[in-house]
């Protein structure tokens, strides 16, 4: 994730011309894995193995033509195998390869990509309202960008949760990590918790603690519920479909997370605020956000440029539907969120030596 494009590598305007198209395959290809995972065609090859058209048709509870017209594409672009490439149509027999099993059909790998082809779904689902959002100043509530969003966004940091959360994030902490396993039980307020799978393994990892997850996306709070229950933790999680802080009293959590959801905060100072008073003087809040340059940098290597197309299309719109804004954007930068931390009235700020493709982490003292 380090390719970098400069101007010369495209003043030739046939390089640029190549370099659009072969962007456009890669958004047909995602799309083409979109389909593949909403109508269950990746989950049916790979827990019940190869197929025909008929047969993936008959799984799914898809149409035959359809059904044969997306296994083709996805041979053509290198995703299945295929028996017999120039057999009767109806009688080829596609194969999910074992080593993409888990690209396409684990939603707990960290080698998962398919939330990637939903939050795209999802961050292009208003793209008229996105422009008229920059013509007008305007923004873009985020209930508008859908459910592929909030399940997409769920489902790429799902398996960090659950690999990683506890045995690294807060590991990194090995105060709070001590007292988060110690009794009596800790109180953990998880900011902007989405559908409740980084509460989830809070919960789980820390087998003595409490979880109160926040989050105004009423619908995320539904299913973050149902979430919960299935895992088996309902009975120490509890998801609240309001801002954070709101009605608690002030220290009266031992320990607060807030991952991936600062630069999108209309209000980040006052989010902030609130966290501050969740864990009273001297308590920790960790903000997990995106790991992006500390300067601006032209060009830029994959993750900034993949950032700031985040940015473009959702991030900023989302921060500025309400008013005022701080339109922080999802190039968050390292000094913006001390900025920010400092005026939320927090003591230090220590990024910590986590080692991340994505995430930055800070730890914030009260």
């Amino acid at each position: 994730m380090n390719t970098t494009y400069t101007t010369e590598d495209t003043a030739n305007s046939d390089a640029l011309v190549e370099r659009l198209f072969q962007s456009t395959i890669g958004a047909m290809d995602l799309f083409s894995v979109y389909l593949g995972d909403r109508l269950g065609y990746y989950r049916a090859l790979a827990q019940t193995g190869p197929a025909t058209s008929g047969e993936l048709a008959d799984r799914s509870g898809t149409h035959e033509r359809y059904a044969r017209e997306w296994l083709e594409q996805q041979a053509v672009t290198g995703f299945l195998d295929v028996d017999d490439s120039a057999g009767e149509p109806h009688a080829r027999r596609y194969r999910l390869p074992d080593a993409y099993r888990d690209v396409f059909s684990d939603p707990d790998s960290l080698s998962t990509m398919v939330p990637l082809a939903q939050i795209f779904a999802g961050c292009v689902a208003p793209l008229p309202a996105i422009v008229a959002a920059f013509q007008t100043g305007g923004g873009v509530p985020y209930e508008d960008y859908g459910a592929d969003l909030v399940d997409g966004q769920a489902g790429t940091t799902r398996p960090q949760f659950k690999h990683l959360l506890v045995q690294e994030w807060i590991a990194a902490m090995p105060d709070i990590d001590a007292r988060l396993r110690s009794e009596p039980g800790a109180r953990i307020a998880d900011i902007g918790m989405g559908l409740g799978w980084s509460s989830i393994a809070l919960a789980e990892g820390f087998t003595h603690a409490t979880v109160d997850g926040f989050d105004t996306d009423e619908a995320s709070v539904v299913k973050a519920r149902k979430n919960a229950s299935e895992s088996g933790v309902a009975d120490r999680v509890t998801f609240h479909a309001r801002a954070a802080g709101a009605m608690e009293e002030a220290g009266s959590y031992d320990f607060a997370i807030a991952v991936e959801c600062v630069h999108d905060m209309s209000d980040p100072v006052g989010a902030l605020q609130s966290m501050r008073r969740l864990v009273g003087d001297g308590g920790t809040v960790l903000v997990v956000d995106e790991k992006v340059q500390d300067r601006f940098v032209a060009p830029g290597d994959d993750v900034e440029r993949y950032m700031y197309g985040f940015s473009i299309l959702h991030c900023l719109p989302a921060g500025m539907a309400e008013a005022p804004s701080e339109a922080t954007g999802t190039v968050m930068r390292s000094d913006t969120l001390r900025d920010y931390a400092q005026r939320a009235g927090f003591t230090s700020v220590e990024i910590l030596p986590v080692e991340n493709d994505f995430f930055r982490f800070y730890r914030l003292t009260a």
